[in-house]
């Protein structure tokens, strides 16, 4: 995911959505449009080994700061998610047509106000996105956390935990293979343990994204489930957009102390 990882909506975007977790990034993971339906302290995973790109070539002045539901920042989210994820999105076409940009465009940006923005008082606020951002200001990379009622078994079953799902991840095309999706994952996992007070962290990705599955296998992520009745939306050589059959991995790490080591 050029890497690109798959979680988590739009154009049906809510059980889509999250299926796969829009997860992008390096590969280009996360929980992700699923349409389909997506830190190294001292309690998260150790960090991951990272290639020599990661090592000499991090954009200078790098950081990686919450929306807080700011209209801008959602809205450019919105924009970069789409050229990032769902240009070359894999099963689809190499490049989106403007017809499809536009489409996708509206809807992901409408997707993250109503996942991402302002919440009425009194409703659960535990749901950001992260953005990452060069010295210039030149964005580099998006990633989404948030609380949600995750399947234990198979996706479609009735019993379900609340916990952390990541999902959006994402990384511009000239930016991958820089340590950036690394960061992001652990900046998610960060705010998942130390501010909300979560143990585990869930995301969706595509079985077929396989750069994907191997970063987050990397990162201490394990298959809990895959879903093989899943849908997604693939862009078209015609321009246009197609729903399609997937299958979806859920993946769980289990954050800080013994517990990152233990195989469930």
């Amino acid at each position: 995911m050029t890497m690109r990882p798959g979680t988590n909506q739009s154009i049906k975007m809510r059980a889509l959505h999250r299926r796969t977790a829009g997860i992008v990034c390096l590969m280009a993971v996360a929980a992700a449009m699923p349409f389909l339906a997506g830190r190294a302290d001292a309690f998260s995973a150790p960090a991951p080994i990272l290639g020599l790109g990661a090592l000499f070539f991090r954009p200078k002045g790098m950081s990686i700061t919450p929306s807080l539901g700011n209209e801008d920042d959602l809205v450019e989210a919105g924009k970069f998610f789409t050229d990032a994820f769902w240009s070359g999105k894999a099963g689809g076409a190499a490049e989106l047509s403007p017809f499809q940009r536009s489409s996708i465009e509206r809807q992901q940006v409408l997707e993250f106000r109503r996942r991402y923005g302002p919440k009425m008082r009194g409703a659960d606020r535990r749901a950001e996105i992260l953005l990452c951002r060069d010295g210039s200001g030149t964005f580099l990379g998006c990633a989404g956390i948030e609380v949600d009622n995750i399947s234990k078994a198979d996706g479609r079953s009735q019993g379900r935990i609340c916990a952390p799902l990541m999902s959006n991840l994402a990384v511009g095309k000239d930016f991958r293979r820089k340590g950036i999706a690394e960061d992001l994952v652990k900046k998610a996992e960060e705010m998942a343990r130390r501010e909300w007070g979560y143990n585990e962290c869930y995301l969706y990705v595509e079985k077929r994204n396989i750069g994907a599955v191997k970063l987050y296998r990397k990162l201490g992520y394990k298959q809990v489930w895959e879903d093989d009745k899943a849908k997604t939306l693939l862009p078209t050589e015609g321009g246009k957009l197609r729903t399609a059959g997937t299958v979806i991995i859920c993946m769980k790490k289990r954050l800080g102390g013994i517990g990152r080591f233990l195989p469930f």
